[in-house]
């Protein structure tokens, strides 16, 4: 065994080998302490979706970020739209995700002035080439209460979305509380709200199509993040460590069983040269 593992195939294979236990064993840490880390965020979304309304004033405020805990936070804003600041957002899809449109944003003003950014929801492009202000259904006049979900402003980093100047008029990429403090009609509480309904109720051609909560209680698929990808993932990469001194093993015994096959063929095949050798001497 010693004479296998000294040449230079073994040697070889030996590091190699020993080399993927730490790194297999990393790779399973990792995925354990995303699936503690996803489950935790879990947890508080879903606290959060269940909680009772607040007023999004009293959870959020102008240029400060909204705070991890509170995303997806139940929230409510009461005053009048502002349709003439009202903008749409590029390449969003609609709730099964197969066709791509426009998020519709409206800012609605407060009693004290202070502005909430609203995403009603989804729209069809209709027959718009991306370089025009698509149709969009009417907005609510008068005071309105909207109840909604919290959401943190969106940025390049989080989303992935590159943030493209230059667009069409009333265009953007994000939806961002910083980007459009600058043409807002008031200071503009960060973060925005993911309209969930609206009282008093608009007719029906008044509203876009709602923005699907976050499929994060409803669902045993293995598809959804948290709900068990990063688990399994954990587990494969440890057992895929636990295997490798077991190949590593396996392989060493094959080598062993072929190397003593052939001293035993080298060694029978001298045996009988040796004996033809012989029988040729004994009959000279």
């Amino acid at each position: 065994m010693r004479t296998i593992l000294l040449t230079r195939r073994w040697v070889i294979l030996t590091l190699v080998f020993f080399v993927l236990i730490p790194v297999m064993y990393w790779l399973g840490t990792w995925q354990f302490h995303r699936y503690q880390q996803t489950n935790q965020s879990n947890q508080v979304i879903s606290a959060n979706l269940t909680a009772k309304a607040v007023p999004m004033e009293s959870v959020s405020a102008p240029g400060r970020a909204v705070p991890a805990s509170e995303t997806y936070r139940s929230v409510t804003a009461t005053g009048h739209y502002d349709p003439a600041h009202q903008f749409v957002v590029r390449h969003r899809t609609d709730a099964n995700g197969d066709n791509i449109g426009f998020y519709l944003v409206t800012p609605l003003v407060l009693a004290d002035g202070r502005v909430v950014l609203v995403n009603r929801g989804w729209i069809d492009p209709g027959n718009t080439t991306g370089t025009q202000f698509p149709a969009v259904p009417g907005t609510p006049t008068g005071t309105v209460t909207v109840s909604g979900r919290l959401r943190p402003d969106e940025t390049s980093a989080k989303t992935g979305i590159r943030a493209v100047k230059d667009l069409p008029k009333g265009q953007f990429m994000l939806i961002n509380s910083t980007e459009q403090a600058g043409s807002s009609a008031g200071p503009v509480l960060s973060g925005y709200l993911e309209l969930t309904s609206t009282r008093p109720a608009p007719p029906k051609g008044d509203s876009a199509e709602l923005v699907p909560g976050p499929n994060n209680t409803d669902s045993d698929s293995m598809a959804v993040v948290g709900k068990g990808v990063h688990l399994p993932y954990a587990i494969q990469w440890w057992l895929f460590a636990l295997l490798v001194p077991i190949g590593w093993g396996t392989l060493l015994r094959r080598d062993i069983r072929d190397q003593r096959r052939k001293e035993i063929v080298a060694a029978k095949k001298a045996a009988y040269l040796e004996s033809l050798a012989s029988a040729g001497v004994g009959g000279e």
